[in-house]
């Protein structure tokens, strides 16, 4: 059976490779884009995004267009063999709409308009910004959907931000009136208005959070946030539609960055493909090691990968540094190799990078590009990006392959958003994205590919489902996971979950709520820990799991009844010891963990999932001791799997394979049955599929 879905474009069925690029700062110097051609072709680059901030460009004044630069650029590459994702421009808009039309800008939280400056600085809402964006990205439809040079639309840039204009706050209410079919009462109750006197008689005193207005209103500041979401996506719409009839074969796809205010999920959801920009900042800890990041962006691109559960693109990455960290480090010899093919490891179809060429003003002057100021190709970045270059020409066979993922863990923008307003047990950090990030660390030590879904997404295909902090959980989701678990799933939730519904209001009857029975456990009360605090998790002598320790246990503690669960091991100290802190209950066919406390020692977790794993069947990328940094990742079509070998412990590494034999996909010779890596090393390794 064939597990692998078609190149993102028939015209370029191969690993993507290239950069954004941004021909219009160079217009005066006409030499710069015959260098730049040479040199694209010199590292290996066949794609670049183009055109990405260029309306002031293509539109000077209003009604006044000047494509010959892009012309010029479109045909050149076509002559070259090198394709364009083509940008509608709307990430900033020109001096003279700002100047022409105010209402483009956006107005603040503090209800002040923005002066014109920036980027992203307008109004998603705003008749005139809509009707501008639609005028320029028809114009680029008509002129270049059938470009040969084109293989897909790049829509905006990193949307993200909100407005709190007159019209924005009109689309609230509207939306507000749809989701609460038009009853003020349905509103007030799903808000518990009646809390300080803040019941709404009129949809006309409903406002945006402000700082010198309402900010209290939980379940207000978490459907405001639904709503920004929602309107932004309506807008990436809006864009989308205004260039998909002109070539309806062209994939569309916006760049996705790492940030909370867009359900990005949703935002898939009306995507061709998914694309996503990483900037992990590699070397900052003392000792080299870098497992701990490596570990965090590996989950974000399993997250990118499983919104449509097929290849996405790595549509941005530095090639060297940042310019917007505290401090700005050079990668090391090997990174720029192993933090790019760690992308493709888990499921990306492409490395593409910002920026080609560094600017030579402005506030990115600085920022890491393939081509230094220098502009040439005798640099040490240029030489590892013509490495990656020539790697990924070898790797036809793994384009549109799949992840075979077993597990998954939940992750859900709304419940990331309630429990960032939560006030309670720990305003100084309940920290559920570094939660997150702990339980996926030690499946990715363990080489163990996981899928990062939704609590709404269909889970039964996976044999464990692991919900970190489920805080923000729905009756109709909590007899989902009932049902999966009952059917002879396994699942794992920890303390802080199933305290709130849809719209922020805590479940009656007992926490953790729609998950209370499938957990076999009642939660009566929950602490916060001070940073001075140290508690701890004993686990029990002959417990199911066969698991043995005394781990610290710190930050959140959660005490707990047993309601059919049996205790795997019990906190260490205070007036709760003794009771349980960690347990598993038997539902139908399958079984459900609780993990009451955070424990500090990671060793801990890679034990945990190691016996959970082991017990539920699931499969290993290698069956055989990964050592510590080093992680397996898999792609697979069905008949051979391609496996990543990634050395991100800071040292050399020694890794036994597990008896099966491998051919090495960049030399291809038959690998020994132990491989070493060295600092910041990989293996790129293909074996016959297992059926």
């Amino acid at each position: 059976m064939s597990l692998k879905s078609p190149a993102i474009s028939s015209k370029a069925p191969v690993m993507l490779h290239g950069a954004d690029y941004n021909p219009e700062q160079w217009l005066k110097y006409p030499e710069v884009f015959n260098e730049d051609i040479r040199m694209m072709k010199l590292a290996g680059c066949n794609v670049m995004s183009v055109g990405i901030f260029s309306w002031v460009s293509l539109e000077p004044e209003e009604g006044v267009f000047t494509f010959e630069w892009l012309d010029h650029v479109l045909d050149t590459f076509a002559e070259n063999g090198i394709y364009a994702f083509l940008a509608t421009p709307s990430g900033a808009r020109p001096a003279w709409m700002s100047a022409k039309y105010p209402e483009v800008l956006r107005i603040e939280r503090n209800r002040v308009r923005n002066l014109h400056g920036v980027r992203h600085n307008h109004c998603f809402t705003s008749p005139v910004y809509r009707e501008k964006t639609a005028l320029i990205n028809t114009k680029l439809a008509e002129r270049y959907a059938h470009h040969p040079a084109v293989i897909g639309w790049h829509i905006s840039n990193e949307f993200g931000g909100e407005c709190h204009c007159d019209y924005c706050q009109d689309a609230f209410r509207d939306w507000l009136k749809a989701k609460y079919k038009g009853s003020l009462d349905e509103l007030n109750h799903a808000w518990w208005a009646t809390f300080w006197s803040h019941t709404y008689t009129s949809w006309d005193q409903i406002e945006s959070p402000a700082p010198h207005g309402e900010t209290q209103v939980h379940g207000m500041n978490l459907d405001w946030r639904r709503f920004v979401s929602d309107q932004t996506i309506d807008f990436c719409r809006h864009e989308m539609d205004s260039v998909r009839s002109y070539n309806p074969e062209l994939p569309i796809t916006t760049n996705m960055h790492n940030i909370d205010g867009i359900d990005y999920r949703k935002l898939a959801q009306i995507l061709d493909v998914v694309s996503w920009d990483a900037y992990p900042d590699w070397g900052y800890t003392a000792d080299n090691d870098d497992s701990r990041l490596a570990a965090w962006t590996a989950m974000h691109h399993d997250m990118f990968r499983s919104f449509k559960n097929k290849p996405f693109l790595l549509m941005e990455s530095t090639p060297s540094l940042l310019n917007w960290q505290s401090v700005s480090k050079l990668k090391r010899p090997g990174m720029h190799k192993l933090s790019s093919l760690q992308a493709v490891a888990h499921g990306s179809d492409s490395v593409q990078y910002f920026q080609w060429r560094k600017s030579r003003g402005s506030s990115e002057k600085f920022h890491g590009a393939v081509v230094d100021h220098s502009g040439h190709e005798n640099t040490r970045v240029f030489q590892d990006v013509a490495e990656v270059g020539q790697t990924l020409a070898g790797l036809t066979d793994v384009v549109g392959t799949s992840t075979p993922a077993e597990t998954a863990i939940l992750f859900d923008w709304d419940n990331r958003w309630a429990i960032k307003d939560a006030q309670g047990i720990r305003n100084s950090g309940l920290k559920y994205e570094e939660t997150v990030a702990q339980h996926y660390r030690a499946l990715w030590e363990l080489g163990i590919p996981v899928d990062v879904v939704g609590s709404g997404d269909d889970l039964s295909r996976y044999k464990l489902v692991i919900a970190p902090m489920q805080y923000l959980i729905t009756e109709e989701n909590g007899r989902n996971i009932e049902n999966y678990v009952e059917q002879g799933g396994n699942f794992l939730a920890t303390y802080w979950s199933g305290v709130v519904g849809e719209n922020d209001l805590c479940h009656l009857g007992g926490f953790p709520g729609p998950l209370r029975k499938t957990l076999g456990i009642w939660a009566e009360e929950t602490e916060g820990l001070h940073d001075r605090d140290l508690n701890g998790l004993v686990l029990e002598k002959g417990n199911a799991l066969n698991l043995s320790g005394d781990y610290d246990a710190h930050e959140i503690a959660e005490l707990i009844h047993l309601e059919g669960a049996e205790a795997l091991g019990t906190y260490r100290s205070d007036f709760y010891a003794g009771r349980p802190a960690l347990t598993l209950n038997k539902l139908g066919a399958g079984k459900a963990y609780h993990l009451a406390t955070r424990v500090k020692d990671p060793a801990f977790y890679v034990e945990l999932y190691a016996a959970i794993t082991a017990n539920a069947g699931i499969i290993r990328t290698l069956d055989s001791e990964l050592p510590a940094g080093v992680t397996a990742q898999p792609r697979t079509d069905g008949e051979q799997d391609y496996i990543f070998v990634q050395n991100f412990s800071g040292s050399e590494q020694t890794v036994v394979l597990d008896g099966r034999a491998y051919t090495d996909m960049e030399s291809g010779a038959e690998v020994p049955a132990e491989i070493t890596l060295p600092v910041n090393g990989l293996a790129i390794l293909k074996r016959k599929a297992q059926a």
